[in-house]
């Protein structure tokens, strides 16, 4: 079985899945490629449990709309996919022999985080997915451990999605304002951090990234991204899907680790 690769990518705003810009188009071409993948382990934010990790069980998990004061259609959508539980089930044995408390979960759906940017990636709903929670508290050192754990997963038929945000200043957001010039520098030195390899650097960013505590008032939009980190392999090539900057304040990039050589992409 293929080796599949690994992805992060920035779900940014809800309004991401019916407001595609620059990203949504890349992640459609990058889904149309992929192939051999059996289900999809997505990891989010916005899915934090207490006591370990939490896996998705669920046959038919709902699309959970976990927002507030945003148009109406974005609360009609769904993403009516399957979910797998023999690979949770597997996810949660990997994690219990890397020393993480875990379990799974029947009955929890897949939130924003998950479903707005697999709506561009994979349209169509016809790969099963399940979600893997981020526990509280976690720190930048455990989330790429996290990763780590994950990783043998990807020699199994899962592709690994990690959905955060590259900045994520809810306050400068809601300004609507013109693009802060700070967002570009940060997006620029993780970028530099990836393209380097350098896990420990992305580990300090918030002591060595430009203005990381504006970029991210506080971490958890930014882990799944040490997550990836950490289900990276040496021999991995990096792509970057550039997808600009939305509402002056969200980079939109996304990263893909490995199987990179075939794909047609900008």
């Amino acid at each position: 079985m293929t080796t599949l690769p690994v992805l992060f990518v920035s779900h940014g705003a809800p309004t991401f899945a019916i407001e595609p810009g620059l990203a949504g188009p890349l992640l459609g071409k990058l889904g149309r490629q992929l192939s051999g993948i059996e289900a999809v382990l997505v990891l989010s934010p916005h899915w934090m449990t207490r006591g370990g990790v939490a896996v998705t069980a669920s046959a038919q998990p709902e699309t959970i709309h976990d927002f507030g004061g945003f148009p109406q259609a974005l609360y009609e959508l769904q993403y009516p996919v399957a979910g797998h539980p023999a690979l949770a089930a597997r996810t949660v044995e990997l994690l219990r022999a890397a020393g993480w408390a875990s379990g799974l979960d029947e009955r929890r759906g897949l939130d924003h985080g998950a479903w707005v940017p697999l709506l561009h990636l994979l349209p169509e709903a016809h790969v099963p997915v399940f979600q893997v929670s981020l526990p509280y508290p976690l720190d930048t050192a455990g989330a790429l451990r996290l990763g780590q754990a994950l990783a043998p997963l990807r020699d199994e038929g899962v592709l690994i999605v990690a959905s955060g945000s590259l900045t994520h200043n809810l306050y400068e957001f809601r300004q609507q304002g013109d693009e802060v010039g700070y967002v570009r520098d940060f997006t620029h030195w993780i970028r530099q951090a990836l393209q380097a390899d350098d896990s420990q650097a992305l580990v300090e960013y918030r002591q060595r990234a430009p203005e990381a505590e504006r970029a991210h008032p506080s971490e958890e939009h930014f882990l799944p991204l040490l997550v990836a980190q950490g289900a990276r392999r040496a021999d991995d090539a990096l792509r970057v899907l550039d997808g600009g900057i939305e509402h002056g304040v969200l980079s939109m990039d996304a990263y893909l680790f490995g199987a990179c050589d075939n794909l047609n992409l900008p």
